[in-house]
């Protein structure tokens, strides 16, 4: 069993789901590992992750609108002291995750034909994002 551990950087224009599945494919290729579980980790609290459909643009937009919906950034909040975004955007990081699992199989990330890794920025201006990695395999 050996393990790898590492980080890539998410540039985000604003709120949005950015998709880093081939960054995340890309550093799991250069780990030499067939077999394996590799944990991903937003090191935030105003951004989290997601596996989502990669294909139709309108998943993407239906989402933000539905997170717009029920963290209106018009709300009643004590928190705000980043701006009226500060905080739908830990209420939104709060209903989804920061972590996610995904198997390694035959060396590559066993994700459905259909499926993305997406950074979910929740905050409206740009912001560098990080996200820890590891991979435990063989």
């Amino acid at each position: 069993m050996r393990q790898a551990a590492g980080e890539i950087e998410v540039q985000t224009s604003g709120q949005g789901l950015f998709e880093v599945t081939s960054d995340i494919a890309r550093w799991t290729a250069a780990q030499g590992m067939g077999l394996g579980l590799l944990t991903v980790f937003c090191r935030h609290t105003s951004a989290s992750l997601l596996i989502q459909e990669n294909a139709a643009p309108e998943v993407r937009s239906d989402l933000q609108a539905f997170f717009a919906r029920i963290a209106p950034e018009r709300g009643d909040y004590a928190h705000s002291d980043e701006g009226p975004d500060d905080m739908p955007a830990h209420i939104r990081t709060a209903l989804t995750q920061v972590q996610l699992s995904i198997p390694l199989a035959a060396g590559r990330l066993a994700l459905g034909t259909w499926q993305g890794i997406y950074l979910f920025e929740h905050r409206r201006r740009p912001h560098r994002r990080r996200l820890a990695l590891h991979l435990l395999g063989e």
